[in-house]
């Protein structure tokens, strides 16, 4: 019993990591949306970003279970130490606002850049969760999926209703990865 409810707590965490990571894709991506945008073209931008919400956390994960294997008790500190940062700096960007970085998702170049910016809140949380050992396939795989996910429910949203989230997603996100840092220091 306990073995099944310890998977459900690692499923649950994951989840809810990749939800987070999600809304910081789902926020920038109402932006665009409210410019007005083609349905071939929002699959595209959700196409790279699900791809990089799966590269980031992967090359993350490895760099964590090398950091791991260095610094082996520390590393635990280390890994919330990292989401507590990232989370409060998705918090504090989101207040910040206007300072969001403009790309023309039009060309591939644009594309990647965008994709790869919105992505790489992926790549501590990948380094944090390789510290922590967990299963590399599923993790990835449901980054990719929330990623792709959220950033299309993000540009219908824009296009259809306009500025309905704006940053408030990025601080929900940022609060649940500030959460989950300090949870790992108890």
């Amino acid at each position: 019993m306990a073995e099944i409810t310890e998977r459900l707590g690692h499923a649950m965490t994951l989840f809810l990591l990749a939800a987070a990571l999600g809304m910081d894709a789902f926020s920038l991506c109402v932006g665009i949306g409210m410019r007005g945008i083609r349905l071939l073209h929002a699959a595209k931008i959700s196409a790279a970003i699900a791809a990089c919400h799966v590269v980031m956390p992967l090359a993350g994960m490895f760099m964590g279970k090398y950091v791991s294997a260095l610094l082996g008790g520390v590393a635990v500190m280390f890994g919330g130490a990292l989401l507590i940062l990232l989370g409060g700096h998705m918090i504090y960007s989101s207040f910040r606002g206007g300072d969001k970085p403009s790309f023309d998702t039009g060309s591939w170049m644009g594309l990647i850049a965008f994709a790869v910016s919105v992505s790489v809140d992926s790549l501590s949380v990948g380094v944090s969760l390789g510290v922590f050992a967990a299963e590399l396939v599923p993790a990835v795989l449901l980054f990719g999926f929330m990623g792709g996910l959220m950033s299309v429910a993000g540009l219908l949203v824009g296009r259809r209703v306009g500025l309905l989230v704006g940053d408030s997603g990025e601080a929900i996100g940022g609060a649940i990865l500030l959460a989950f840092g300090i949870l790992f220091f108890f």
